[in-house]
């Protein structure tokens, strides 16, 4: 696509045809203009698709120009610059359907995005007058998605590959070579579609420049296909063209680069392993991702241990999502500096973290007497691919504290409600009176009458009634020692224990494991 530079000052068309790198975003610079007369002269020969002209010129102004250019071609399209910010102009301009208008001071980036701009509504044109062509591309698109993406190689004629894949599938014997798949994204011009758009658009026209590839922008990345012949450095081009990409466009663009293969039905392989390279970009700060380096990872942890878990149940106890943002950092944060950790790995930690979040859940709604199926009014843990696995964790943990504190509480919870809760999550350690008290910030005098009026039972009762509530399902799955389960149930004596054991059950504590052994007909598991 060919661009022409009309202005009558020297200093401005010789700066715009040296600032910006025409080349390399896919036009193809003609010799600038001195004058709308001369630009004219040459328009039959040299066939611009694009003025970028001056409005304010000697003898004709760049609106006069843009009219008159229109009759010698008709599809041209004009991008007016000028150093006058007139909105007369401009409204003229509109109605003369003139393409874009920029001002003088505009940044070089700017005028290269509206240049940009204008070659992808050329080029759209183009697509709908020439059936011919735009079938073609059509043709060549489905190609590369269907060997390259999909794998599907026995439903393609490799005989067109060399005629709409070229340097992927030469013609000729090219002798041995390498090829290898690279899948690229960039940043920075904007978070809107249309803004991404154009900015892959751009990159494309780059790497077509830089590197002889076939490329296919797919789902919001460009899908490179690169065959590498024996001898040429391998390493170069991707850090040069990300290089050359960002210091043209501005931008910030990351690379992930597949496993290298030698045969051209391994190029799905390549794909999938650029793919998977590049779902480690929201976790790892570097701009190339290489597969073969995240590939000898061996994963690291996986599970979240019972102190983190405590720690976790505690926070979501208090209702501090403050505390809670901080506590998924320091669960997180270790394993994403692993260099041993993996995206499973990670999501195994994310999944054990929210079920410990689950198991508080159901722990405290069952000890405050609102136990049941929440399963439908908990949203389940969905990981998508490329978002910040810290922030999808917190988010999942703050909705599940929030259900509780303000859906399945009934608005606050009760101090009374607060108390079992604690009690419930706290049954190996001091759940007495003056320790739950100061938690829920009554007097302990004021907590035994709440908690009598609201429970239907002391505060003492309720304690030893949950205590070995746990204690019945620890002997009911459990080998421990008798001993042992009194200590994890807060019980110092163990012949205090089986005595309180005794009268809540009518079974010692050895006679009910025996009995519930029986009835489930096995041998309790650790």
């Amino acid at each position: 696509m060919r661009i022409m530079i009309v202005d009558d000052e020297v200093i401005i068309r010789t700066g715009l045809a040296k600032v910006i790198k025409w080349k390399e975003i896919g036009i193809e610079l003609l010799q600038p203009a001195a004058s709308a007369e001369e630009a004219l002269r040459r328009l039959p020969e040299e066939h611009p698709h694009i003025l970028l002209t001056d409005i304010r010129m000697k003898h004709m102004n760049g609106l006069q120009l843009a009219e008159k250019a229109k009759e010698i071609i008709p599809e041209i399209e004009t991008i007016i610059l000028s150093g006058y910010d007139d909105f007369v102009f401009m409204q003229q301009a509109i109605r003369q359907g003139v393409s874009d208008y920029l001002l003088k001071t505009s940044r070089p980036e700017e005028i290269m995005k509206t240049v940009l701009q204008v070659k992808q509504r050329i080029e759209e044109k183009w697509k709908h007058h020439n059936q011919d062509q735009y079938k073609n591309k059509e043709i060549r698109n489905r190609l590369f998605e269907q060997w390259i993406i999909e794998g599907e190689t026995t439903a393609v004629d490799s005989a067109l590959l060399s005629e709409y894949l070229p340097h992927l599938f030469p013609s000729k014997n090219a002798g041995e070579s390498k090829l290898q798949i690279y899948v690229i994204t960039a940043e920075g011009w904007g978070e809107s579609t249309a803004a991404m758009s154009l900015l892959l658009f751009a990159v494309d026209n780059m790497l077509h420049e830089l590197l002889k590839c076939e490329t296919l922008i797919y789902k919001q990345r460009i899908v490179v296909g690169i065959r590498k012949e024996q001898g040429a450095e391998l390493n170069i081009y991707p850090s040069t063209a990300l290089n050359k990409i960002e210091q043209l466009l501005k931008c910030k663009v990351w690379l992930s680069l597949g496993e290298m293969v030698h045969q051209a039905e391994d190029l799905h392989k390549s794909y999938t392993t650029a793919d998977y390279a590049f779902s480690y970009k929201p976790i790892l700060e570097k701009s190339i991702l290489d597969y073969s380096d995240i590939a000898l990872r061996k994963g690291g942890k996986t599970v979240c241990t019972h102190e983190e878990e405590l720690e976790l149940s505690a926070i979501l106890l208090e209702d501090d999502s403050i505390a809670l943002k901080g506590w998924v950092q320091r669960y997180m944060q270790p394993e994403l500096d692993d260099p041993q950790m993996t995206i499973e790995s990670l999501q195994s930690m994310i999944h054990s973290a929210a079920l410990s979040a689950h198991r508080w859940l159901e722990r405290v709604l069952t000890a405050t007497g609102r136990g049941g199926n929440i399963d439908e009014q908990i949203s389940p843990l969905v990981i998508n691919r490329g978002t910040i696995l810290k922030d999808v964790l917190f988010q999942h943990l703050l909705a599940l504290m929030e259900l509780y504190h303000h859906r399945l509480a009934g608005g606050q919870a009760t101090h009374t409600q607060k108390a079992m809760a604690y009690i419930q999550q706290n049954l190996g350690n001091d759940v007495g009176l003056q320790q739950v008290a100061k938690f829920v910030h009554l007097h302990p005098n004021h907590l035994s009458e709440v908690f009598k009026k609201e429970a239907g039972m002391t505060f003492g009762d309720y304690v030893t009634r949950q205590k070995i509530g746990r204690a019945m399902e620890i002997l009911t799955v459990s080998p421990a020692k008798i001993a042992e389960i009194a200590g994890v149930v807060g019980f110092e004596d163990i012949k205090y224990f089986s005595q309180v054991f005794k009268k809540f059950t009518g079974k010692t504590p050895s006679e009910f494991r025996e009995e519930a052994t029986q009835h489930l007909g096995q041998t309790p598991k650790p």
